[in-house]
């Protein structure tokens, strides 16, 4: 009811829209939809498959490496975002004075999970820009403390 329309559709319409490409979703299609309001729930999935009748159209025309491989979502390259482009702006929003300021954080784990993401150790990168976008936060909101 939300994720869908509010996140998922709204990034392919933007990112398509961003490249010039045109991008449909066929299988939101109001027909389809309403065809498979009539198949029987065994025709559509078991406990352990999915999608049952879209995956036998698709064995027609796709080859077998794109049938059995994992599904794959619209993340972004944060991890590598935070080690290359987006370091320098880490290092200098989390840089260990100005989070002994703010007071909320131990500054050394902070530095110890920003040198361990850089060289690729450990993948820090939700934490760390959760942190990045707190920060950020506090210091538009309240200044810098």
């Amino acid at each position: 009811m939300s994720y869908l329309p509010d996140d998922i559709l709204v990034k392919v319409d933007r990112m398509s829209m961003a490249n010039s490409l045109e991008v449909r979703v066929p299988l939101l299609d109001h027909r389809v939809v309403e065809f498979m309001a009539q198949v029987n729930k065994e025709q559509k999935y078991t406990q352990f498959n999915s999608k049952i009748l879209l995956r036998d159209v698709a064995r027609r025309y796709l080859p077998r490496e794109i049938l059995d491989r994992p599904k794959q979502g619209f993340a972004i390259p944060l991890a590598g975002w935070l080690q290359k482009e987006l370091k320098p702006m880490l290092h200098d929003v989390l840089e260990p004075a100005r989070v002994q300021r703010r007071g909320l954080f131990n500054s050394d784990r902070i530095t110890q999970m920003i040198a361990e993401h850089s060289v690729g150790k450990r993948d820090y990168s939700q934490q760390l820009w959760a942190l990045l976008m707190l920060e950020s936060w506090f210091e538009k909101e309240f200044g810098q403390q």
